[in-house]
C-alpha cells in the first residue's frame, strides 16, 4: 500500500502539484491519468522520491517514506521495480546483463542463483532464446518484455510503470497491459501506472485518479469512467477516445 497525504510541488514560481491525496492498494492496478503537462510524471517521481515534496506526505505500508534520509529510503527503493517509458534497457548489456543489472547491484546472490532468477523473469514474460541477444535486436514489444523481467527480478513489492504502452502498437499494448495485470495480481505488488492510453485505462483501471493542471479532479474505477459528471475529465477521455480512432481509421 502507499498512501499520498496533501503533495504539493513547485518549480520556481510554477505550481505544478497542489493538495493530491490518494491512496494505492496492493493486487491492484491503480492508475494516474491526464494529459500531458497535467503534473501526474510529476506526482509519480515524488512517490519514488526522485523528486522531494514541498508539503504533503508519502507512506509505504506503515513508513513514512518522506521522513526518512537517503539510506533508509534505499532500503525502501530495493523493494520497488521500476519499467520506464522508452524501456531504458542497457543498450551495451545483453538481455540477460540487463535483467541481472540489478541483482549485481543490491543482493548477494551467486552467478548461478542469479541466472536462476534471470531466466524464471525473462520465461514469466514469455521471452525465450534471448539471453544473449541485445536491445537493438529486439522489437518494442519484447523490450517492454525485457524491462518488465528486470523490473521484477528483485521480487519488488511495489511496481511503477510511466506510460508503458508509449510507442507500442495496439495489440502489443494489450499484451503489455494484460501482462502488468496477472504479475501484479501473482506478486501482489502496489503497482502504480501513468498512462494517457483509453484502452490501458479501460482494462486495467481498478483504481484511477485523474489530475489536471496539477490538481486531482476525479477518482474512481473503469466501471465508473464513462459515467463521471467530470465535465473536464470527460473531455479528456472524448478527446483520447478520437484520436484513437482517427489513429485506426488512417491505418
Amino acid at each position: 500500500m502507499i498512501r499520498a497525504e496533501h503533495i504539493s510541488k513547485t518549480f520556481g514560481d510554477r505550481q505544478v502539484l497542489t493538495d493530491i491525496s490518494a491512496l494505492f492498494e496492493p493486487g491492484k492496478t491503480n492508475l494516474i491519468i491526464g494529459k500531458s503537462g497535467s503534473g501526474k510524471t510529476v506526482f509519480l517521481k515524488c512517490l519514488v522520491g526522485l523528486l522531494e515534496v514541498d508539503e504533503g506526505k508519502i507512506w509505504y505500508n506503515d513508513v513514512l517514506f518522506t521522513g526518512l534520509d537517503f539510506h533508509g529510503k534505499k532500503e525502501i527503493r530495493k523493494q520497488m521495480g521500476m519499467l520506464f517509458q522508452g524501456s531504458a534497457l542497457f543498450d551495451s548489456m545483453s538481455v540477460e546483463e540487463n535483467v541481472r543489472f540489478p541483482l549485481d547491484m543490491f543482493t548477494a546472490m551467486s552467478y548461478e542463483e542469479k541466472l536462476e532468477r534471470v531466466n524464471f523473469c525473462l520465461d514469466r514474460v514469455n521471452i525465450v532464446n534471448s539471453n544473449k541477444l541485445f536491445p537493438s535486436e529486439l522489437s518494442g514489444g519484447m523490450r517492454k518484455r525485457v524491462a518488465i523481467a528486470r523490473a521484477i527480478a528483485l521480487k519488488p513489492r511495489f511496481l511503477f510503470c510511466d506510460e508503458p504502452n508509449s510507442g507500442l502498437d495496439p495489440k502489443t499494448s494489450i499484451v503489455i497491459d494484460e501482462l502488468i495485470r496477472e504479475i501484479t495480481v501473482e506478486l501482489n505488488m502496489t503497482t502504480i501506472v501513468n498512462t494517457h492510453d483509453m484502452n490501458s485505462v479501460m482494462e486495467n483501471g481498478e483504481k484511477i485518479i485523474f489530475i489536471e493542471e496539477g490538481e486531482k479532479c476525479w477518482e474512481g474505477n473503469r466501471n465508473e469512467i464513462l459515467q463521471s459528471d467530470c465535465r473536464l475529465l470527460n473531455e479528456f477521455v472524448f478527446a483520447n477516445s478520437l484520436a484513437r480512432q482517427l489513429k485506426n481509421s488512417s491505418k
